[in-house]
């Protein structure tokens, strides 16, 4: 009767060096990096009320996303558009598409309880 060995688990990698051995990660990791600079560039140019409510979208192929908290401050962002653009352009970024999309923050405690209706 022979025993068998039990196989070895491997060591977890660091998420940081699985992100450098995946292409897609990596890909995804840079794509990141340049909407977050996108955005860091474009702040600067928001009001102060503003700038709470605006956070970094999707960043590809076709363009960039800013997302805005409420359509307030979506209508303001598209106001601010074309000066938006300029500034990426002076950065000397490739500017295609901004697009301005609405994405309510997201609350810690998820959606809240139904409310009830009520019936006579």
């Amino acid at each position: 009767m022979t025993q068998s060995r039990p196989e070895a688990v491997p060591k977890p990698l660091a998420l940081h060096d699985a992100m450098e051995r995946s292409t897609p990660l990596n890909r995804l990791r840079e794509r990141l990096d340049a909407s977050n600079h996108r955005l860091s560039i474009i702040r600067r140019l928001l009001p102060s009320p503003l700038d709470q409510h605006v956070h970094a979208g999707p960043f590809d192929e076709v363009g960039w996303t800013l997302l805005a908290d409420n359509a307030a401050v979506a209508a303001k962002l598209r106001q601010l558009q074309p000066r938006l653009e300029e500034a990426l352009r002076e950065a000397g970024l490739q500017v295609s598409a901004t697009r301005v999309r609405i994405q309510p923050p997201c609350s810690p405690s998820g959606p809240g309880p139904t409310p009830m209706k009520h019936q006579p």
